[in-house]
C-alpha cells in the first residue's frame, strides 16, 4: 500500500512538472503560424474602440489562472453554475474579443488553437498597447473541462487582509513579490464604486462606519465625491489616480503615498515584506530592479498555474461552450 501511494504521489508529481514543461514560446509556428498576429489584430482594434480594454484584458487572464488554472474555464457559458457568475468574478468582461479571435483562428487553423492560449496572448498584448513591456508567451496549453461557480471562493478579493492575499497567492505557488506586481497590474483600468462602498464608509464593521485611516486625507475626500454614500455604485473611477492610462509603477508610488484606491493595494504597505518590495523599485531608480522586467517574470510564472495539457483538456471550437 505505501508503495503505491509513493508511486501515485511520483506520478502526480512528474505530471505537474511536465504539463509546465510542455509550453513553449512558438508552440504554434508550425500548426499555426499566423495565430499570435491574428490575437494581435484583433485585440489591437479592440483596445482603440475601447481604451479601458487592456485593463480587462489583462483582468480576464489573472481571473481565468486563480480559479482552476489557465485554461479558459471562466470562458464557458453553462447556465447558472457558469464560473464567470462567481461574485469573484464580479465585472469582469473581454469575452467577446477572445471568442472574436477564436472564430478568425478556427476559420484559419481549425481545431489547432487553444482559448486557453488566446486569453494569455490577448493579455500580453493588451499590456503592450498600454505602453507596456512585450514579452514572449509560452503557449501549448488545452482548455479545461470544468467550469463552475463553487470553484471560484477563493479569489483574492478587495477586502482580503495582507495575510489572506499572501495565503491565497501561496497557494497557487507565487511569492509576495508575485503578489506585489501582480497587484501592479492596476497601473491601468477602473473600477466602480461598488468596490469602494466598504473602505470608503463603512471600513469599521462593528460601528457601522468610517473610512479606511491609510487613505491619505485630502485623497478621501476626492474619493467620496466620487463616490458618494448612497450614490451610483456603477460609476467608474481609475485604479490608478493621476496615471492609470499608462503601464508604469506609478501605482506602486500611490500605494506608498495612501493614494490607493482599491482596499487589497493598500494592504500591500501593511506588511514588511510586501512593503519592502515596493520600495525597492524607488530607492535606486538608477541601479535598482525594473519593475517591468520583474513584472514580465511574474506574469509568466501566473500563465503557467495549473496548465492543462494532453488527456487533461481539449481544444474548443467555441470559447463559451466544451465540445
Amino acid at each position: 500500500m505505501a508503495l503505491f501511494v509513493l508511486r501515485f504521489v511520483l506520478t502526480s508529481f512528474l505530471m505537474f512538472c511536465c504539463e509546465s514543461q510542455l509550453l513553449q514560446v512558438g508552440f504554434y509556428s508550425n500548426t499555426c503560424p499566423q495565430a499570435e498576429s491574428i490575437v494581435h489584430n484583433v485585440v489591437r482594434e479592440s483596445v482603440i474602440s475601447d481604451h479601458n480594454m487592456a485593463a480587462v484584458l489583462l483582468r480576464l487572464h489573472f481571473h481565468d489562472c486563480f480559479v482552476e488554472g489557465c485554461d479558459g474555464s471562466i470562458l464557458i457559458d453553462n447556465g447558472p453554475n457558469s464560473e464567470k457568475n462567481a461574485f469573484g468574478h464580479e465585472g469582469i468582461r473581454g469575452f467577446d474579443v477572445i471568442e472574436r479571435a477564436k472564430a478568425e483562428l478556427e476559420a484559419s487553423c481549425p481545431g489547432v488553437v487553444s482559448c486557453a492560449d488566446i486569453v494569455a496572448l490577448a493579455a500580453r498584448d493588451a499590456i503592450v498597447m498600454a505602453n507596456g513591456p512585450m514579452y514572449q508567451v509560452p503557449s501549448g496549453r488545452k482548455d479545461g473541462l470544468v467550469s463552475n461557480v463553487s470553484l471560484a471562493q477563493a479569489m483574492p478579493d478587495v477586502s482580503d487582509s495582507i495575510q489572506i492575499l499572501n495565503a491565497k497567492f501561496l497557494n497557487k505557488g507565487l511569492t509576495q513579490k508575485d503578489l506585489v506586481l501582480l497587484s501592479g497590474a492596476h497601473t491601468i483600468g477602473t473600477t466602480a464604486c461598488f468596490f469602494m462602498t466598504k473602505r470608503l464608509y463603512n471600513f469599521f464593521p462593528s460601528s457601522g462606519s468610517g473610512s479606511d485611516p491609510s487613505i491619505n486625507t485630502r485623497f478621501l475626500q476626492e474619493l467620496k465625491t466620487r463616490c458618494p454614500q448612497n450614490g451610483d455604485v456603477n460609476v467608474r473611477i481609475a485604479i490608478d489616480e493621476g496615471g492609470h492610462n499608462k503601464f508604469d509603477k506609478h501605482i506602486l508610488d500611490n500605494i506608498r503615498q495612501g493614494f490607493a484606491v482599491l482596499e487589497s493595494d493598500a494592504r500591500l504597505n501593511d506588511d514588511i515584506v510586501t512593503k519592502f518590495i515596493i520600495d525597492s523599485y524607488f530607492n535606486n531608480p538608477i541601479f535598482g530592479p525594473s519593475f517591468e522586467a520583474d513584472f514580465v517574470e511574474s506574469i509568466v510564472k501566473m500563465g503557467q498555474i495549473g496548465v492543462k495539457t494532453g488527456f487533461l483538456g481539449e481544444i474548443r471550437h467555441k470559447c463559451s461552450k466544451f465540445n
